[in-house]
């Protein structure tokens, strides 16, 4: 998920779509989130690890 926000984000950057730009931002912190949770422990959605 993180990597996929990197990804909307850099398309939606070049050629300045507003939307996409967005949706990025969101699924790179959520990615970003998921990722601690599951980096120091603590169970995401019933995994003990999140990747």
């Amino acid at each position: 998920m993180l990597i996929l926000g990197i990804i909307l984000l850099v398309v939606g950057f070049v050629p300045g779509i507003a939307i996409l730009w967005t949706i990025g931002i969101i699924l790179a912190v959520i990615g970003a989130i998921l990722w601690i949770l599951g980096s120091v422990g603590h169970a995401v959605a019933g995994r003990r690890h999140y990747w």
